[in-house]
């Protein structure tokens, strides 16, 4: 972490945005800071979702975005929707604190286990992964269509 001090690790302020904007945008996925209130407003009231951020030295250098998926194929999982660290932030254990903040919720939730999906590009990200005791269950192609 940070030489100063350990990050606050809490839920989210609206105030919040403008720095989860500037996280998502770091992680490949652009976003402004309007798109990013809009869509915290929408995830924070279901109760099945949870979004915690590490604070440290009042600069937000880090999200993550777990909810409970339903699902009539598996027990109740958590999945991990998304999680940033701040590019200067990276490699000091904040991801793995952030990450053991899902577990707990998870835990609390009732979950059996915590999922989640990492791009085939992101090999660092594998390596973290797995350090944490997360191992590849399934390789897959992801679809979408449009539709607007």
């Amino acid at each position: 972490m940070s030489a100063s001090r350990e990050p606050t690790i809490r839920p989210p302020i609206p105030e919040d945005a403008e720095a989860i904007a500037r996280l998502s945008n770091q992680l490949g996925y652009p976003s402004t800071e309007e798109e990013s209130a809009q869509r915290l407003c929408e995830v924070v009231r279901q109760s099945s979702h949870a979004v915690y951020v590490a604070e440290c030295d009042g600069r937000l250098i880090g999200w993550v975005h777990v909810y409970v998926n339903h699902s009539l194929l598996a027990d109740m999982p958590a999945e991990v929707a998304g999680l940033v660290v701040d590019e200067n932030h990276r490699g000091r254990g904040l991801g793995r604190v952030l990450m053991e903040q899902v577990e707990r919720w998870a835990k609390e939730q009732g979950c059996c286990s915590v999922r989640l999906r990492s791009n085939v590009l992101r090999s660092r990200a594998h390596v973290f992964y797995e350090r944490l005791g997360y191992r590849v269950i399934k390789s897959q192609k992801a679809f979408c269509k449009d539709l607007g």
